[in-house]
């Protein structure tokens, strides 16, 4: 997996979610239970980990969605 977003707006990680499932592009969030060591406060950024092979298109996917990669 490669990392595509690092954010830690939980909006903007459930956004290009929905865009890459849109474009069958499968995703996975990292760094969900961070949570749990911050107290909940949303310190600690997300990410957004791709297939390396889809990495080009779903950089492309958020960028034409207005979505900065935050890396």
């Amino acid at each position: 997996m490669k990392e595509l977003l690092r954010t830690s707006d939980m909006t903007v990680i459930a956004f290009a979610q929905a865009l890459l499932r849109g474009e069958d592009i499968a995703c996975f969030e990292m760094d969900v239970n961070m949570s749990v060591l911050e107290g909940g406060i949303g310190i600690f950024p997300r990410r957004l980990m791709v297939h390396p092979d889809d990495h080009a298109a779903a950089q492309k996917v958020l960028l034409d969605n207005d979505i900065p990669l935050g890396l």
